[in-house]
């Protein structure tokens, strides 16, 4: 099935973030900008993010003339506009004249006028005001066909302690328990005489008063992300009021921590992130694994193809090193979205701004503002790459592997005390699943606890320390029909509350695991154990562990390894149980990669789930689908700095993009398409 985001231009979507509003009084730059951008195949780019001073030079006086000439312009030479609500940064009057939009941190301290996203997403004031802009945009600017959606504010970010957010955090705890007898209960508060009498009692967590009621603190992370939910919400509704038919989206960052992005694409028509990786910094391969995985949970919140808002053309100017891209990588980056589902590659920024914070960020055109540059010359060979795979666009991907990332089981298990405080490497554990799924060649969705595991044959769900949105039926359902799922340590330990089960973990599984945790080790920095197989067969390999060790009782399981060391030797430090028509695998201790890579290499044969050229990819070769009614296309990635042979087997797929031979360049890349 094809589901072109913008059905409208035909093709892959290519440009990024511009800012003319910073040249209006230079008109032979915007005429020039025009021109390298056609040069460069740019068909698309996201205007007036930051420019509320100049669309509202005062209170309730409007002007957007300027920027109606600016996307006339560019629509008469074929590029399209992505037109953004401009609530990322206010104009200095707003504040001035209203200044409870401004947020207060966790100390009570208001802030001042300056940088971006620090308005305060409950004022009404500031919803106000965001609401008469964004209509007044949208009545103007929603009908011209040269506008073909809309770019919701700019990273919807962290959060705000003023009086107006401590009343609504009150109001959204009476509405979501009912009485305050129930947040006693479901925040155990009889520990250390917390007890409250009343909701007015209550405030938010911050280092002047309570920080340590788990309850409290994980609600408060969760009224965080509902309230920068529902002000996007807000900012889509204002634009429909006035007639806006536009699909919407918003940039997300990466893996950011407080936002559940899983909420926050319910409200959008497309979901979009903004891909900064700091390549070069170690090898590639490994930087290769972050935005891998993100592009693939953006692509798994709405099971469609998805948009990278922004990446860098060269070097960032934030990073704590301002690393250039060496050559290819420009490409690799791009390619590697587009495999995962991206129907866009897009950049912040077009033009490089001359002064201000972002003067030295990496851009298509840069303050010299010559065709000859290093970095323009890659953008315009991008830009015919992905014209010359404009047939991807809308094409969906197949995964019968999924990975379980989930932000409401993170932000609990990080503020849990215990059992480290230091080094969870949730995310960490999370990847070497994602990892050895991906060095079979398969595509893997990123879920959260919240989505069906229906169409999956294999799901691999590491360190859920909450269970929470009924996964406990979802997964014996799951396993009960034949599906394999892969539990780790830590897992199933307290409720959505953040209160400890009640009479064994993982609770609600341990029959499905065949297994109960009783302990868990955690290991200092410098301690390691041994996984040693059970099995008498020759060969049969060690793998080093570290961090976590959990100790299990096992019922039904049947143990693949024990650990090699410490009092608990030779208990049982990963195994495997029968349940209904499926497996359960429980894997105890946080394990090197090799041993994930080994095991669900064997888990992936048992379950029949194979890539499309074969096993055990080299270290840094990516394989991606994507899918038509008609074709599939095979992207193989290098993501070394150096030359890897690998000769691809005659599927009878067609060449469509990349050197042909035995040997994969470094950071190059192939796209095969087989027709069905």
């Amino acid at each position: 099935m094809m589901d072109k985001i913008i059905p409208d231009t035909g093709r892959l979507l290519y440009g990024g973030d511009y800012n003319p509003d910073q040249w209006l009084d230079m008109p032979e730059i915007l005429e020039a900008d025009i021109r390298m951008m056609k040069k460069a195949h740019i068909n698309i780019v996201s205007l007036g993010i930051f420019a509320w001073a100049k669309l509202e030079p005062e209170d309730g006086v409007y002007d957007l003339d300027w920027l109606g000439e600016i996307i006339d312009r560019l629509y008469e030479n074929g590029i399209f506009t992505n037109l953004a609500t401009p609530s990322g940064a206010r104009p200095h009057w707003l504040t001035d004249r209203y200044p409870e939009v401004l947020r207060m941190d966790a100390s009570r301290t208001r802030a001042r006028f300056g940088g971006r996203h620090n308005h305060c997403f409950t004022s009404p004031v500031y919803r106000r005001k965001v609401r008469e802009i964004n209509q007044a945009l949208a009545k103007r600017f929603d009908s011209h066909p040269g506008v073909v959606m809309w770019h919701i504010s700019n990273e919807y970010s962290t959060e705000c302690h003023c009086p107006l957010c401590q009343d609504a955090f009150r109001a959204w705890l009476k509405e979501r328990y009912g009485t305050i007898e129930e947040v006693n209960r479901r925040w155990n508060n009889a520990f250390w005489s917390h007890l409250y009498q009343s909701f007015d009692q209550i405030e938010s967590p911050g280092p002047l008063g309570e920080d340590a009621v788990h309850g409290l603190n994980l609600d408060w992370k969760r009224f965080v992300s509902e309230q920068n939910v529902d002000f996007c919400r807000e900012e889509i509704r204002a634009l429909r009021d006035a007639g806006a038919v536009k699909p919407a989206t918003t940039n997300m960052m990466y893996y950011f921590p407080w936002i559940n992005y899983h909420e926050l694409a319910k409200e959008l028509d497309v979901a979009s992130w903004d891909n900064y990786p700091c390549w070069h910094s170690e090898p590639e391969s490994r930087t290769a694994v972050g935005p891998a995985m993100m592009h693939d949970i953006m692509r798994s919140l709405k099971k469609r193809p998805f948009l990278m808002l922004e990446s860098c053309p060269s070097a960032t100017n934030w990073q704590s090193v301002s690393k250039l891209k060496r050559p290819g990588m420009l490409e690799a980056e791009g390619l590697q979205a587009i495999a995962h589902g991206s129907d866009s590659v897009m950049y912040f920024q077009i033009r490089k701004a001359r002064g201000s914070s972002e003067k030295f960020h990496g851009s298509v055109i840069d303050h010299y503002g010559g065709e000859d540059d290093r970095v323009y010359q890659d953008c315009c060979r991008m830009g015919g790459t992905l014209l010359s795979l404009s047939e991807i666009a809308g094409a969906d991907t197949r995964s019968d592997a999924a990975v379980i990332y989930d932000w409401e089981n993170k932000w609990a298990m990080e503020d849990a005390q215990g059992p480290r405080n230091q080094g969870l490497f949730y995310l960490e554990t999370v990847q070497k699943s994602y990892k050895a799924f991906r060095k079979l060649g398969l595509n893997v969705d990123v879920i959260d606890m919240t989505q069906t595991l229906d169409e999956y044959k294999i799901v691999a769900a590491p360190m859920l320390y909450m269970f929470r949105a009924g996964f406990q039926e979802k997964a014996r359902t799951f396993v009960q029909n034949g599906g394999t799922l892969i539990l780790t340590y830590w897992s199933g330990v307290v409720d959505e509350n953040d209160l400890c089960f009640l009479g064994g973990t993982p609770s609600g599984l341990m029959d499905v695991a065949g297994l109960r945790s009783t302990e868990i080790d955690g290991l200092y920095d410098q301690d390691k154990n041994t996984l040693c197989p059970v099995s008498e067969e020759p060969g049969g390999r060690k793998y080093e562990c570290r961090h976590l060790c959990q100790l299990v009782k096992t019922t039904t399981a049947k143990p693949l390894y024990v650990y090699g060391e410490d009092f608990y030797a030779g208990t049982p430090a990963a195994t495997v149980n029968s349940f209904g028509e499926g497996s359960c695998y429980y894997i105890c201790a946080d394990a090197e990669q090799a041993f994930y890579d080994d095991l669900y290499r064997s888990i992936c044969q048992e379950a029949g789930v194979k890539g499309p050229v074969g096993e055990d990819l080299p270290e840094g070769i990516e394989v991606t689908t994507r899918h038509t009614d008609e074709a599939e296309y095979i992207f193989i990635q290098n993501f070394n700095a150096v030359p890897v042979r690998f000769p691809l087997q005659d599927t009878g797929a067609e060449w469509l993009f990349g050197e042909k031979g035995e040997e994969r360049k470094p950071f190059s890349t192939v796209v095969l398409k087989k027709t069905y």
